[in-house]
């Protein structure tokens, strides 16, 4: 999800979809929330990550730290996000290479997962912080060595957590990730239960896969259609408007072994509609309104994932500049889906010719043409509420056409082309479980 799909995290009602992810990715779905409503995307790292060898098996990291400034070792605590009672374990494994760089990556102790790896380890005396493609952890290293008081930010708003320095001995053991489904597997839905959504939702409010189950809450027609199809909204035409309206919180388990790829969730997807939803349709070009997605004259900036994940993560994490949209293990597709579906107004077409999977990230201020008016939440300004938050971009980032070009190296034009519709032919609301 996760992205690790469209994490970063939830799909196309056209409503307000602020700080949500559309599907987790297997990653961040078992290293994060596990219940709570969370729902940023991230994808596993781009290479094996500290004490991991490619191959997933554990390998011996140094003993204790010969300076308590050193940062290098085993540290774990537990986090306590809302929706978690029991709170979420987490162990970070730093290394040093050759040149006395630190390198970092995160595991769920609680659920197998792949690691998160951190993109940046810097100590400044006692202020210590691990970045990463959606999260950071910033905080401050006792005297002695021995604890970081720190902050973690990658939800609504910065969680507090104390991690302790530990031996191998006494670290917490992390259970195996799951393995991934069959490369050449055709997988349909073997049990999904599709229940009526009353809770008034106006958008989807969660689309992951945790392990092998699949789950949506207050998910649309269109919203499935869109996830299925990658389609923009404005690319579903002739359909009835409870397609929209209607939302449903769907189960589903497939029948095959292992967590499936990007494609393969979008194939039972389709399926559940067409045996569901009796869903036909057919498809059209038409010209409309969109956006092209080119590299920009500076050459793209974007770090290559090598992980070999199943599952991209995107998603959004709101900041004092503006809205950070971060991407994991993410093709250009991903991203163009992504963007056409939760950002923007409009279709997007993807010219970059990039064809591999990349890490990065982009902060920039919406404006009203962007997420249907309704951009994430902010933090308060200086002084206000910080419970409430702000709806309105405080900070000073550039546009996401500006910073587009400046931080990824690609650029968004709008222009008419044509692009693929579909017409809606015939849909039913879910037949009962």
């Amino acid at each position: 999800m996760t992205t690790e799909r469209w994490a970063g995290e939830v799909c196309g009602s056209g409503k307000a979809r602020a700080g949500r992810a559309w599907l987790l990715s297997a990653a961040m779905a078992g290293l994060l929330m596990a219940g709570s409503q969370w729902m940023n995307g991230q994808a596993a790292p781009a290479t094996a990550p500290a004490g991991q060898s490619a191959a997933g098996a554990q390998t011996a990291l140094p003993g204790p730290a010969v300076s308590p400034m050193d940062l290098a070792g085993i540290w774990q605590g537990t986090l306590n996000p809302p929706g978690a009672p029991k709170g979420i374990r987490f162990v970070i494994k730093v290394t040093k290479d050759a040149g006395g760089g630190y390198k970092a990556a995160m595991y769920n102790a609680d659920q197998g997962s792949p690691p998160m790896g951190f993109s940046k380890v810097t100590v400044q005396g006692t202020d210590v912080s691990f970045a990463g493609t959606m999260i950071t952890i910033q905080g401050k290293l006792s005297a002695d060595g021995k604890t970081i008081d720190a902050n973690f930010n990658g939800g609504p708003k910065p969680l507090a957590v104390s991690f302790s320095r530990t031996s191998p001995d006494e670290a917490w053991p992390i259970p195996e990730a799951p393995k991934p489904m069959a490369a050449d597997a055709d997988p349909s839905f073997e049990v999904a239960t599709i229940k009526p959504n009353n809770s008034n939702a106006t958008q989807l409010q969660a689309l992951i896969i945790r392990g092998r189950q699949f789950v949506t809450r207050a998910s649309s027609v269109d919203d499935l259609i869109s996830f299925a199809y990658k389609v923009q909204l404005k690319q579903i035409v002739d359909g009835q408007p409870w397609m929209a309206t209607d939302r449903f919180d769907i189960e589903a388990l497939p029948d095959a072994e292992g967590v499936p790829n990007t494609h393969q969730i979008e194939v039972m997807i389709r399926k559940l509609l067409a045996d569901r939803f009796q869903l036909k349709f057919h498809h059209e070009q038409r010209e409309m309104s969109a956006y092209v997605l080119e590299v920009a004259k500076s050459g793209p900036k974007l770090t290559p994932n090598d992980s070999k994940g199943n599952l991209p993560g995107l998603g959004f994490r709101p900041g004092a500049d503006g809205v950070t949209l971060g991407a994991g293990n993410a093709t250009m597709a991903d991203f163009t889906g992504f963007l056409q579906v939760l950002v923007l107004d409009r279709p997007v077409v993807d010219r970059t010719g990039l064809t591999g999977k990349y890490d990065f990230k982009c902060t920039f201020t919406p404006d009203d043409s962007q997420f249907n008016g309704h951009p994430p939440r902010l933090p308060a300004p200086q002084g206000a509420d910080s419970a409430q938050g702000s709806t309105t971009a405080v900070g000073s980032a550039p546009s996401l056409y500006e910073a587009m070009p400046e931080q990824l190296g690609l650029k968004l034009t709008a222009e008419k082309t044509a692009v693929d519709v579909l017409v809606i032919d015939h849909v039913e609301k879910p037949s009962p479980n």
